[in-house]
């Protein structure tokens, strides 16, 4: 659900309360110092680390952050492999320290295709820290927004045809309440690095109000200095919804 103002006029901009981000670029990190892409993700892993420390130095209060596409299986299988083991790695060696920095886990996506031992640990990560509040990091990993947004749709199906529902009593809210998502207030500002400008099929319902912050760095590359700028760029814009700006208002 978004957490937008009903007034048809512009909001005052503040911090953002849900930061989304798209980590774009290892490879081609990687690539342009002769190294193997593995390299890159795994500096990409240092990046997610010093993200998630700027979020609660920032007061962000949701960090999202599109680990593992449901489109990145057609990789060749040696980089999924190494993907999946950064993954296993990162939770095993900072969930600890996210747990006792107040880290609330949480993951969006489908677990099919996912190895029993990385789902093991990804449930472990979500139940110890379920009670944390200072930040709510929310992994997309094996994740599509489309495929996301198709299972919402067919669980409502299944409500219609149960007749627990009435077609023509579904609404957004009832749509936003299937999704990954549910309980998870809408990105403010979705920041997405290396300089491409697309979604690639991440939060394509939930970004309907989202400010997009395009950045030139690598995602290996991305640090509070970047973050911070990233910001400032938010916090410069006029967030309307749809309605009318303060100049056309005044």
């Amino acid at each position: 659900m978004s957490n937008r103002a009903e007034t048809g006029v512009a909001a005052p901009v503040t911090a953002p309360r849900h930061v989304a981000i798209i980590m774009d670029g290892n490879g081609r990190w990687a690539k342009e110092r002769g190294l193997p892409r593995t390299l890159g993700h795994r500096q990409g892993v240092e990046a997610v680390r010093r993200a998630v420390r700027s979020a609660i130095e920032l007061n962000i209060t949701y960090l999202t952050i599109f680990s593992f596409s449901s489109e990145n299986w057609k990789r060749p299988s040696e980089e999924v492999d190494d993907l999946m083991g950064l993954m296993k790695r990162f939770i095993r060696r900072d969930l600890a320290d996210l747990h006792n920095n107040g880290v609330c886990i949480r993951t969006i996506g489908e677990r099919q295709q996912v190895d029993n031992e990385l789902t093991a640990l990804i449930e472990e990560a979500v139940v110890l820290t379920r009670g944390n509040s200072v930040l709510t990091l929310v992994i997309a990993f094996n994740y599509g927004s489309r495929g996301e947004i198709t299972k919402a749709a067919r669980r409502l199906a299944e409500e219609v045809a149960a007749g627990a529902l009435r077609p023509e009593a579904i609404t957004t809210d009832h749509l936003a309440a299937a999704l990954d998502t549910s309980g998870i207030p809408d990105p403010d500002m979705l920041i997405r690095t290396s300089g491409e400008m697309r979604l690639s099929n991440f939060l394509l319902w939930q970004t309907a109000y989202t400010e997009f912050v395009f950045l030139d760095c690598y995602w290996p590359d991305f640090d509070k200095t970047a973050f911070e700028n990233a910001i400032a760029e938010y916090r410069a814009r006029e967030r309307r919804f749809g309605g009318l700006s303060k100049q056309s208002t005044a």
